[in-house]
């Protein structure tokens, strides 16, 4: 695994902490049991499996079409 991807996966991994832990957390706090802990890990995979996915796509679309090199990455205005 490359340092670009190991830098992805962990920040992919910290977003969907944050989200879980900002929405389900507080609300399944009082019922926390291994049952419970084990369906938060999963969904924890699971947005971070997402998070990675869309993060990849998003940055190799950008390296593929040089995006960056432009630095335009509007595509609501036009040029006439």
């Amino acid at each position: 695994m490359t340092s670009d991807r190991a830098r992805r996966l962990a920040e992919a991994a910290c977003e969907a902490g944050l989200v879980l832990g900002l929405t389900a957390l507080p609300t399944a706090w009082r019922a926390l049991d291994g049952e419970l802990i084990v369906i938060l890990a999963g969904m924890l995979a699971v947005l971070t499996a997402a998070t990675y996915a869309l993060h990849a796509v998003t940055f190799d679309c950008f390296r593929l079409t040089a995006q960056r090199r432009k630095g335009s990455f509007s595509y609501t205005q036009r040029k006439e």
